[in-house]
């Protein structure tokens, strides 16, 4: 049986080699070696931890290497990286357990070659702490506390200035809870709290949207009888607001333009008690079959879902009550679920207005007079967000935009459009607007 260093190092070599999904890539690890739960636990603070505190990680490393970094073979540099999370900031590891699991951990994995070097860098890691550059240089200074790249903490400062861009960096780091959505068709928080109460899950109801629970869970959700039996789905406060924020209602035809993996076509269905329609669309048929067995699990039967290019405009597609927007982007409000994220270019957010512009163009054309429009990202980026609602309302004057959510504090100014962050708002980082199109005279 492997070890749970030996189980992180798998995942992690895993993520660098094929620039794997942490999440995903730990979840197969998970399933395939079955660890009890407190092995589990350990795993998975290595493996997102590792991830998230990458860019810190190698500025150490950097200090003690005569050569680059890049010029390491990979394993041996994921074994580093693995010993020097332990050191700098798993409290509950010893530095001498970290220093000789890793090389052990060397020897394991066939770098038998690297293991005086691993041992030597390492204790100098141990006896020097948590390095960090001049301060003078904040943005040098601020990318290597916060593991997070320059241009992405400068877009934050320019957005929503500096004290905010900090905390954003703050929360995008470290461990956060796991929110479930109540299947209001077949029970309720309270009741659901207690039946999770009575499978060993602890769990606590939230204080930030109705129905939701936040849990503490290192074994499977899957493996839930309530989870088999369709009592709940995952879902971030911030995607459960954004349902609200639509406030579908009971008989109304609902469009989810971009739907899967749809949870949030399942809460708006819980919102209209399982009456109307809901058609819920995406580009890749294979996408669409997670909808459909996640819906019958929950015993939603008025979704219908839809193979379709978002961007595109569909005939065959007629007219909508209500229309969800929630278009791709970039995640730089879930680079605390998806650490991943943080390595992105900026040339590849950059890319990005121009098609979300496009969805939210064609989605408007579904809508039925009087009807609303919700856009919305799970990115912190105002050239996704209000500068796209920006740019719609200013083209089309037969739509008005509409205040969502005014009992949620906004960062900055007031504004119809809501801002979700971590540090306020305790969710994910969120953008929700919404816009109505005028009836007639």
């Amino acid at each position: 049986m492997k070890s749970a260093r030996r189980i992180a190092y798998d995942v992690l070599y895993k993520v660098y080699r094929d620039s794997s999904y942490s999440n995903i890539a730990l979840d197969a690890a998970l399933e395939e070696e079955q660890p009890d739960n407190k092995d589990r636990a350990f795993i998975s603070m290595l493996v997102y931890g590792v991830t998230e505190r990458t860019i810190t990680l190698d500025y150490q490393l950097e200090r003690y290497l005569a050569q680059p970094l890049k010029k390491l073979k990979p394993q041996v540099l994921v074994i580093l990286r693995i010993g020097t999370y332990q050191i700098l900031f798993a409290d509950k590891v010893p530095s001498s357990a970290a220093v000789n699991e890793s090389v052990k951990l060397s020897k394991q994995c066939g770098c038998a070659f690297a293991s005086g070097l691993i041992n030597a860098v390492l204790r100098k890691v141990a006896a020097n702490g948590l390095c960090l550059p001049d301060e003078n240089d904040k943005l040098s200074y601020y990318s290597i506390k916060y593991s997070c790249p320059e241009w992405m903490i400068e877009l934050w400062q320019e957005s929503y200035g500096t004290q905010n861009a900090l905390k954003i960096c703050e929360a995008s780091n470290g461990s956060v809870p796991t929110v479930l959505r109540a299947n209001t068709l077949k029970t309720s928080a309270s009741e659901l709290k207690d039946i999770l109460s009575a499978e060993g899950v602890d769990c606590a109801v939230s204080k930030s949207v109705e129905n939701a629970l936040e849990v503490s869970l290192h074994g499977s959700l899957r493996s839930l009888d309530s989870y088999k039996k369709g009592l709940f789905h995952v879902q971030d406060i911030a995607s459960q607001l954004c349902v609200k924020a639509l406030d579908p209602k009971e008989g109304e035809r609902v469009l989810d333009i971009c739907s899967a993996p749809g949870g949030k076509a399942f809460t708006a269905a819980e919102y209209m008690n399982n009456k109307g329609l809901i058609t819920a669309c995406d580009i890749y048929e294979h996408r669409l079959k997670l909808i459909n067995d996640s819906a019958e699990r929950l015993g939603i039967d008025v979704i219908e879902t839809m193979q379709n290019d978002a961007s595109v405009f569909n005939e065959k597609l007629s007219k909508y009550d209500k229309i969800l927007c929630d278009v791709p982007c970039s995640g730089l409000g879930i680079i605390r679920r998806k650490p991943e994220i943080r390595f992105k270019k900026a040339q590849e957010v950059d890319k990005l207005p121009k098609i979300q512009y496009s969805i939210m163009k064609t989605a408007s054309l579904y809508l039925k007079k009087g009807g609303v429009m919700v856009y919305s990202t799970c990115s912190l980026n105002v050239d996704e967000n209000e500068n796209i609602l920006k740019k719609f309302l200013s083209e089309h004057p037969d739509f008005e935009s509409v205040e969502v959510l005014p009992d949620k504090p906004r960062y900055g100014e007031k504004t119809d459009y809501l801002t979700l962050m971590p540090h306020i708002h305790f969710s994910d980082g969120f953008f929700i607007s919404a816009v109505r199109r005028r009836s007639d005279d």
